[in-house]
This record gives C-alpha cells, structure tokens and sequence, in this order.
C-alpha cells in the first residue's frame, strides 16, 4: 500500500481531470498505473481503496450513501481478491503439472519407442495415437535370432499416468526376456507374474502376443484378456475373429495361457487392435464391428502402413476428431 500511496495524488489529480473533462488522455495514464499495480502485485481492492480515498479528498461533503457504496464495493474485491489470488495460485501449479505430463510423456514415448521391422516375407503396418497425452496402449515387435517376429499389443484398464507406468514396466519386462524363441503362452505367464506382483490390485493389463514362424509360415498366438484379432482370408475375402481365451494378466500367478496356431497363406492378414478401435462412437453410436472390417477391406489393398493410417484418419473424422480412447492397430499381410 505504501507504493500506492506515492501513486495517490497522481491518481487523484487524473480522476479530476477526467471528471471535469471526460478526456481520453487521463484514460490512456489511468491505464498505465493499472499495468503498474500489476506488475507490482498489487489487489484489486487496494487500487479501489486508492480510488475512495482520492475521493474523499476531492469531495469530502460525499453523501453517506454513495461513501457506503463504495465500502460495500471495497468488501467486495476484498473477497473477489482473495477469490482471485487462490485461482492464480491453481492455474500456475496447473501449468506446472501440464509441463511435467509434457515431459513425461516425451519419456514415455522414447521408452515404449519400437522399430517396425521392414521384410520381404511381410508387409506390416502400425499406429498407435494416445487419447490424451499419455498413452495407455502398448504395441512392440521382437525378431528372434531364428527370423521368426514377436508382436505384442497392450492395453491397460486405467488410463494416464499411473496405466503410463504400467506400460513401461511392461517394456522393460518383455526387454529382459533372453534373445531366444519363447512361446506366447510363456511369455504371457512371465508377464502376468511381473504385473501381479509389481502392480497395484486395481489394475489390470489386457495382452496378446503372436509369433510368427517363416519357415512354416503359421501364426502361434495367445491372449491375455485382450480384445479379440481377426484374421481375413484373401481367397476367400472373409474375416473371422482371433478370440483365443484367457485372464488379464495380474489377477492371479497361478494363471496359465494357452497357445493356438493359424496357417497364414499368401496374401492373408492378421489384424490386431485395442478397444480403442472397437469402442469408436459416432455421437453415441458405437460403430460395428462390420463397419470397422469393411473400412480395413476398402483399404487393404495398399501398403499395410497405410491401410492403418486411412483406418484411423477415418475413424478420426468420425468422432470429429476427438479420441474417447487410445487407437492402436496393426496389420501383418504375408508376402511370399
């Protein structure tokens, strides 16, 4: 208040000014001491305390009522200051969270980061864009020293930070498994020890891992709870859904997968998702599961990347762009 005081006969001389001749100049200075107070952190109801006070010198015969007005509009921004202050207070340790999930998720993309393989023997396509800023979908390729490929696809049943965190733990779990061929229903095992172990009993992690053999070109595949795949038959250009049973992993060690196998041919596909796909909403409609097949059909005659990335634009525009869940597919066509 004592900065304000120096300011007051300043102020008091402006306020006169502009009273006697509404000039647009005293406007322009009164403007400037309000940039002032604030770059001083001064209250909205000290500059109103200013204000009564310039008053009260410059008419001291002010009728009571008008003096108790201006208390009452004092009383007022006290509150609304007080209001006001708490509210910066929040948005600024927002802002300061909003930056921390930018750089965690900066992290998290790094360290969930995997490599597409490129091979002759498959055409292989994938996406996986988070809802929000944290992705709770996990998708990850593994070539054995053999040539067979490992692909793994996620998702947690949670979602930001805390599902976040349980896809790296994942990860790293699946990074630590030795560079050799290992079975979908042993890793899904291993894994499901990890999470009930390691993670909080409230969560849950849906998995499907399959293993692709080029040598006798099948498709050895097991599933965690996980939503179901579907394989389509370009012979006879028909889908028919990948729904191998079993529990999502973490709710108890004693859980044992089950591994089954498909022949692949020439030009079939394997299609795997989240319900991020299955679960797309146009308004509140939830789109069928034939729809989503027959716009994988429209495209599937392009490059397997691509086919994901039309696939996923369109359902972009279908839900006006607003992602209600994380969207993660990819697609395995067989070449040769």
């Amino acid at each position: 208040m004592d900065t304000l005081k120096v300011e007051l006969k300043n102020y008091k001389e402006l306020m006169q000014e502009y009273i006697k001749t509404k000039d647009e100049q005293s406007l322009y200075q009164a403007e400037q001491f309000s940039k002032q107070s604030m770059q001083q952190n001064i209250s909205p109801e000290e500059i109103i305390n200013v204000h009564i006070e310039a008053l009260q010198d410059l008419y001291p015969n002010m009728p009571e009522y008008i003096q108790s007005s201006l208390s009452f509009l004092l009383e007022t921004m006290i509150s609304y200051g007080m209001a006001y202050q708490e509210y910066q207070s929040l948005r600024e340790r927002q802002l300061e969270l909003k930056s921390e999930i930018s750089v965690a998720a900066n992290m998290q993309k790094t360290l969930l980061s995997t490599v597409k393989p490129e091979r002759k023997d498959l055409d292989i396509g994938a996406i996986s864009i988070p809802a929000k800023q944290m992705n709770g979908d996990y998708h990850h390729f593994v070539e054995d020293v053999d040539g067979t490929l490992g692909i793994a696809i996620a998702d947690v049943i949670g979602k930001g930070v805390p599902a976040a965190l349980c896809m790296s733990m994942i990860k790293y779990s699946m990074d630590s498994f030795p560079e050799m061929r290992m079975d979908p229903d042993v890793i899904l095992g291993s894994l499901n020890r990890v999470v009930e172990r390691n993670v909080d009993s409230s969560m849950f992690i849906t998995m499907f891992y399959g293993l692709y053999d080029p040598d006798n070109h099948t498709f050895n595949y097991s599933s965690a709870g996980h939503e179901p795949g579907y394989y389509y038959s370009k012979e006879k250009d028909e889908f028919e859904e990948i729904n191998p049973s079993g529990l999502v992993l973490g709710v108890s060690s004693e859980t044992t997968y089950h591994k089954f196998t498909r022949e692949i041919a020439i030009g079939d596909m394997i299609i795997l998702l989240t319900d991020g796909v299955t679960e797309c909403r146009q308004g509140d409609r939830f789109i069928e599961q034939e729809e989503i097949l027959e716009v994988i059909r429209e495209y599937a005659h392009l490059p397997a990347q691509q086919t994901v990335e039309h696939v996923y634009k369109h359902f972009e525009r279908l839900q006006d762009f607003q992602l209600r869940d994380d969207f993660t597919l990819v697609i395995l066509r067989r070449n040769v």
